[in-house]
C-alpha cells in the first residue's frame, strides 16, 4: 500500500504530461535476491539480508541459489498477489498493466521445460506449464475490468531448440492468454539460460512479434535494439507488429519520444521554444 501511494504521485506527473502510465507486474522467481548491479553479483544469502528464492523446481539458474520447490497453494498464492498487485496499480492510476512472462522470470520459469521439471498439474505438458500464466492472466484481467488494457510479455524462445521453450509454443501460450483476457503480447527473447548463443542485432527479436502476432491473431509489441523513429514506423507499416517498446534508448535519451516526432514529421512544435537550439543536432 506504501508503494502504491508513492507510485500515484508518478502517475499524476505522467499524466500531467500529457502521457499514460502503464506498470510491469513480475515475480523473479528463482532469479530473486540477487545484488543490485552497481553492488556485484550474485545471490544475496539470508545471512547478507537476502531469502532462498522459489521457482517451479530446484532447478537453479546458473549461479544462483537453488530455489525451493513452490507447492499447489503457494502458486495460488502467487496467483493471487497479481490480483492484489493489479488492484494496487490500478488504484495508483495505472492506466495498462502487463504481466511480465519473460526473461527466466517465474512465470517463464513455469513454461521452459529447462527449468519446470514437475510431474504434476503444474508441469510436464504445454497446458501444464502454462497454467500459471493463465491463472494470472484470468486474475489481472478480473481486476482490470473490461475496459483496461492488460498486455503480457514472452519470451519467443530460449535460445535451446529443441529442448527449451521454443517459438512454436511461445504461438500457442500467446492464443490461450488472448482467451484468459490478454489484449497484446510483448515478445521478447531468452533469459532463462545464462549461456544461451543469442544472435543480437538491430530489430533481431522482430520475427518473433511477426510470427506470434500471424499464428495467435492478436496484437503484438516488437522488442530488442529498435533505435530510431524510421525503423520502429517501418516496423508497424510492414504490419510486423502492431506497437513498439523502447527501453534503453530512452536512457539514452529522455527526449526520444519528441525526437521521433520531428523525425517522422508529426511533432514539429513539441518542443518548448527555449529548448530547441539545443536540440539542433538531433534533427534530421
Amino acid at each position: 500500500d506504501e508503494q502504491a501511494t508513492a507510485w500515484a504521485r508518478i502517475v499524476e506527473f505522467v499524466r500531467g504530461q500529457g502521457a499514460v502510465a502503464g506498470i510491469q507486474l513480475a515475480h523473479a522467481g528463482r532469479k530473486a535476491s540477487t545484488y543490485r548491479d552497481w553492488s556485484g553479483r550474485g545471490w544475496v544469502s539470508p545471512e547478507d539480508g537476502g531469502w532462498q528464492p522459489v521457482g517451479p523446481s530446484r532447478v537453479p539458474f546458473e549461479g544462483l541459489a537453488e530455489p525451493r520447490e513452490l507447492t499447489p497453494a503457494q502458486i495460488a498464492d502467487v496467483v493471487a498477489a497479481f490480483a492484489a498487485a493489479a488492484r494496487r496499480a490500478l488504484d495508483a492510476g495505472f492506466e495498462v498493466l502487463e504481466v511480465h512472462g519473460a526473461h527466466g522470470y517465474l512465470i517463464h520459469e513455469f513454461l521452459s521445460p529447462l527449468s519446470n521439471v514437475r510431474d504434476d498439474e503444474w508441469g510436464g505438458t504445454l497446458a501444464n506449464r502454462a497454467r500459471l500464466l493463465l491463472d494470472v492472466v484470468r486474475a489481472v484481467r478480473a481486476e482490470a475490468g473490461p475496459d483496461v488494457p492488460v498486455f503480457v510479455r514472452l519470451s519467443a524462445t530460449d535460445w535451446v531448440e529443441p529442448e527449451g521453450w521454443t517459438l512454436e509454443q511461445t504461438q500457442q501460450a500467446a492464443a490461450w492468454a488472448k482467451e484468459a483476457g490478454a489484449d497484446l503480447i510483448d515478445v521478447s527473447s531468452g533469459g532463462n539460460l545464462a549461456r544461451a548463443s543469442i544472435p543480437v542485432g538491430p530489430g533481431y527479436q522482430v520475427p518473433f512479434a511477426s510470427a506470434v502476432r500471424e499464428a495467435a491473431q492478436m496484437p503484438t509489441s516488437a522488442v530488442g535494439l529498435i533505435v530510431d523513429a524510421k525503423q520502429a514506423e517501418e516496423i508497424i507499416a510492414s504490419g510486423q507488429a502492431d506497437a513498439v517498446m523502447a527501453g534503453r534508448e530512452f536512457l539514452r535519451d529522455p527526449h526520444f519520444a519528441l525526437r521521433a516526432a520531428a523525425e517522422l514529421g508529426v511533432g514539429d512544435d513539441l518542443l518548448p521554444p527555449q529548448y530547441k537550439r539545443g536540440t539542433w543536432a538531433a534533427r534530421p
